[in-house]
């Protein structure tokens, strides 16, 4: 299915963030000009969470917030969306104290990639199928 124009930056903001759940991951492949150790990959990381992720999950939430009475399979995906928002979170702020931080890299990169299939493959085909054209127009200029 093709992504309706309002959702579309948000699509294009997850290529970045899957490129980053595949470099965190236990066993990655080398990716040019990105780290390769894991002392590199949490400041990536952390870096990443803050300049990207932060706003990126912000506009979601408010996305969830704006279609979340128009169908009861978005209102409990927004839920399970939003709670996988807080365990992101959680693991990016736990990455600078972490014991074992290639563990805590690679359940984030598991779960990155898990969350954004989720939105990609679910949660986006479920607003573009019964979110009025109307309403998707109205959210274009929240989500760029």
């Amino acid at each position: 299915m093709k992504r309706h124009e309002s959702l579309a930056p948000l699509s294009r903001e997850h290529h970045g963030a899957l490129i980053l759940a595949q470099l965190i991951k236990r066993n990655a492949p080398v990716y040019k000009d990105l780290p390769t150790t894991i002392v590199d990959k949490v400041e990536y990381s952390t870096n990443f969470f803050n300049n990207e992720l932060k706003g990126h999950f912000k506009k979601e939430e408010l996305l969830l917030k704006k279609v979340k009475g128009i169908h009861p399979s978005i209102a409990t995906l927004s839920k399970e969306i939003i709670d996988e928002h807080e365990l992101l979170k959680g693991l990016f702020l736990s990455l600078a104290e972490a014991y074992d931080p290639e563990a805590v890299l690679n359940e984030l990169g598991n779960e990155l990639d898990a969350h954004i299939r989720k939105e990609e493959r679910v949660l986006f085909p479920l607003i573009q199928q019964h979110c009025p054209e109307e309403m998707l127009q109205k959210l274009q200029p929240l989500l760029a």
